[in-house]
């Protein structure tokens, strides 16, 4: 049975960048081109293992594969799958955590998982840290990630998978008609790695 043609999007960025609704609004302008589409949701919110300032190498390697095993489940459930976070983000936690080391050699996977999304979309943190009930409020531990996440993004991410937004210009009247079909246009050509 032939699959569907299939996209891959992440939105990363350290947290409280409005990601989530970013990926709602996204989500929305895809299903509105006729396309079917799936979400992803952050798996760290349903970590038992604890989180933010606190986690352990345990728990943010949990965050790591829970990640990937949601991407395997979801990917042939749509034409676009769009993912609160990628294993790029995450690595980033898993790396504040461990002191930089790869404790459980992670690494390779992680730069392979990079190459099954087609189009990375990096919110950059203009915004207040807002609290949710889950996320933490430290603008010191955000800005922690931001900068592991400006050392390694150019490592697992290629210039041509990636876009920048402000977290701000995340609103009710973002057009993500450009990011939609850029996507598209990407998938079309088979940039990813995932087929």
């Amino acid at each position: 049975m032939d699959q569907p043609p299939f996209a891959k999007i992440a939105f990363i960025g350290s947290h409280s960048v409005r990601k989530t609704n970013a990926v709602h609004s996204f989500a929305g302008a895809v299903g509105r081109t006729g396309r079917s589409v799936e979400v992803g949701r952050e798996v760290v919110r349903f970590n038992p293992l604890g989180l933010n300032e606190g986690a352990t190498a345990e728990a943010q390697l949990w965050v790591l594969m829970t990640q990937i095993q949601q991407e395997l489940e979801l990917r042939h459930r749509a034409e676009v799958l769009v993912t609160d976070r990628a294993v790029v983000d995450n690595f980033a936690y898993f790396l504040r955590v461990t002191g930089g080391t790869d404790p459980f050699d992670v690494e390779p996977l992680v730069r392979r998982w990079s190459g099954t999304y087609d189009l990375f979309v990096r919110l950059y943190p203009d915004v207040a840290l807002l609290p949710d009930g889950v996320r933490s409020t430290n603008d010191a531990f955000r800005d922690e990630i931001e900068a592991i996440l400006d050392q390694i993004v150019p490592e697992y991410v290629t210039e041509s998978r990636l876009m920048t937004v402000k977290a701000s210009e995340v609103n009710e009247t973002f057009d993500w008609h450009s990011i939609v079909e850029h996507l598209c246009g990407l998938a079309a050509v088979g940039v990813g790695a995932r087929r």
